[in-house]
């Protein structure tokens, strides 16, 4: 007696059901978010009750980890909507990368400290059709990915730097820091770039027109510079 052969779902069914995944991951996210705002206030209660160290040291464990988990949620629902940008003319993208690295020296959230990163910019005009907004959060998700790789009890050096791209009308980005192994997920031969924060930035990145090459020591990341056309999702 022959076994029948496992049925594959057809596109429907697989939609449906990534529109329904879609939905739970956001609930979870709103909740994980009520959660956090639950923990922030019983922190604060104990700081004006002059708790012990360690009842703050370990709620201060758990607001980062519930910041993380919101954190990926809501990547992984960005991820998974289309593309939606607003890119405006001669958007300078050495002021973005500024912001980035200045934000990184003043936030510490998601469990990643308050750290200072070195510039690399080499070259003043680094303007193009851009969704500024969009773009900020494709190289913020980087530099944190770059950050995570980052042991407080062993701290290195982050570098992020900005050029013209040889014999093209691009800027070339690279992130470089200690310990690329630990970042989050495996890096594989299909240029999988780990995590979902970082596979966003290239969905961001690639309806610029631009690249995201991730390597065992170094992030990559070419973006025209003239006036290419936005990609938009179907």
């Amino acid at each position: 007696m022959q076994t029948a052969p496992a049925k594959t779902p057809d596109a429907g069914v697989l939609e449906d059901l990534g529109r329904a995944t879609l939905q739970i991951v956001h609930d979870l996210k709103n909740q994980l978010n009520g959660l956090k705002l639950y923990a922030t206030f019983l922190r604060k209660r104990l700081d004006r009750e002059d708790q012990p160290s360690d009842e703050r040291e370990t709620l201060g464990k758990l607001i980062a980890g519930l910041d993380r988990a919101a954190k990926d949620l809501t990547a992984l629902v960005r991820y998974a909507r289309p593309m939606d940008l607003r890119p405006q003319s001669n958007v300078d993208l050495r002021r973005i990368v500024s912001s980035v690295i200045a934000d990184a020296a003043e936030r510490e959230t998601g469990g990643l400290p308050k750290m200072e990163i070195t510039a690399h910019i080499d070259g003043d005009s680094f303007s193009g059709e851009f969704d500024s907004a969009a773009l900020t959060e494709a190289i913020k998700a980087i530099t944190d990915d770059v950050r995570s790789t980052i042991s407080p009890k062993a701290p290195g050096p982050v570098s992020i730097s900005l050029s013209r791209a040889a014999e093209t009308e691009a800027a070339a980005l690279e992130w470089r820091g200690p310990n690329f192994g630990n970042r989050g997920g495996a890096l594989s031969t299909t240029n999988n770039c780990g995590t979902i924060h970082v596979e966003l930035a290239r969905k961001i990145i690639e309806a610029h027109g631009g690249t995201v090459i991730c390597d065992q020591d170094v992030i990559r990341v070419q973006l025209p510079l003239t006036n290419t056309k936005i990609k938009t999702d179907d």
